[in-house]
């Protein structure tokens, strides 16, 4: 079999020299599209009765991978949104295949041609004030892996940090100013970093983590001395989130995780008064699109926004001439 039509000379090169060396993609990143390949191609070789070394590009047509998102859905039991990046992964790897090999071009355009399934939006989950305190008063204090936790949830709901990105936090990346309050720098998705403001009593319960510690090592550690990873930063925020729930009810009904704290910073950020624009900075959204869900989420500024126009609420809209506005007419004179 010529390696052009083989399935693993161009999973191989997808993988190891688009992905690294083209695309610069994250580790986790490379992780995502490699388990598609280690669910879709098994599933293909059954289909097509042979094994995964054998399989050639021509094997993978669209209605074979119709049949494994279907697989996806129907038996691993996958939400749409997994469903849609599985085939996200195809899609790129049949636009890589085709853009090196022209005898792959039509497969290419077959491949790409199956389409997204659409979903229902389902909105944002976050905490509402007493909440996320409720969080925060969970763990021990007393204890030193207390204070460890406390200061990791309170950073977390500070900065708005992925749980991967507060994982990766080193020591030298805290920067302190003259009032006592600081910054952090953050490495985000895609490579990008951003340095996020930091409140004084969040600089204040960092500081004993990081004393008599190297600048160069990891910020947060775990019971073992090691760098916490996102894993351990999701278990860290359920247990508590479990303990919290025990003295505030509504906790109970809602899934707490890292991210969870994550959407709570951005919907409270916005009903500070804080501008949607300044928020994707602050979260490291490439879209603003993106940071417009908590506008649709957040009952509260609906509820505001309502009451501003309920007519039996005694307020009547003043009509003010732009003839009447100094401001305006001194900003049309220098025109």
């Amino acid at each position: 079999m010529p390696d052009h039509a083989s399935v693993g000379f161009w999973v191989r090169r997808f993988l190891s020299e688009h992905l690294v060396h083209e695309r610069g993609v994250s580790r986790n990143t490379q992780q995502s599209y490699r388990d598609t390949f280690c669910l879709f191609l098994p599933f293909v070789a059954t289909q097509r009765k042979t094994t995964v070394d054998k399989l050639v590009i021509d094997a993978l047509s669209p209605n074979i991978v119709s049949d494994f998102l279907s697989h996806l859905e129907q038996s691993r039991n996958c939400s749409v949104a997994t469903r849609n990046q599985r085939l996200a992964t195809l899609h790129a790897f049949a636009r890589f295949t085709g853009g090196r090999s022209p005898e792959h071009v039509e497969w290419c355009a077959q491949i790409r041609s199956v389409p997204f399934k659409r979903a229902w939006r389902t909105p944002v989950p976050y905490m509402e004030k007493d909440e996320i305190d409720g969080l925060l008063r969970a763990p021990d204090r007393t204890s030193e892996h207390g204070q460890r936790d406390y200061a990791l949830l309170l950073f977390l709901y500070n900065s708005g940090a992925r749980a991967t990105e507060a994982a990766q936090v080193m020591i030298e990346d805290l920067t302190w100013d003259s009032t006592g309050t600081g910054s952090a720098k953050i490495r985000g998705k895609g490579r990008k970093v951003r340095f996020c403001p930091l409140w004084k009593k969040t600089m204040t319960e960092l500081q004993p983590l990081i004393r008599g510690r190297d600048a160069a090592n990891p910020l947060f550690l775990n019971r073992y001395g090691d760098a916490m990873t996102r894993f351990g930063i999701h278990a860290l925020v359920t247990r508590h989130a479990g303990a919290a729930a025990e003295k505030i009810p509504s906790l109970k009904t809602k899934r707490i995780s890292p991210h969870t704290i994550r959407h709570t910073t951005a919907t409270h950020l916005l009903r500070a008064g804080v501008d949607l624009n300044t928020i994707r900075a602050w979260l490291g959204h490439v879209s603003l699109d993106t940071t417009n869900i908590y506008a649709e989420t957040d009952l509260t500024l609906k509820a505001k926004a309502l009451a501003a126009c309920d007519p039996g609420s005694g307020h009547r809209r003043i009509k003010k001439r732009w003839r009447d506005d100094p401001s305006l007419m001194e900003f049309l004179r220098k025109l």
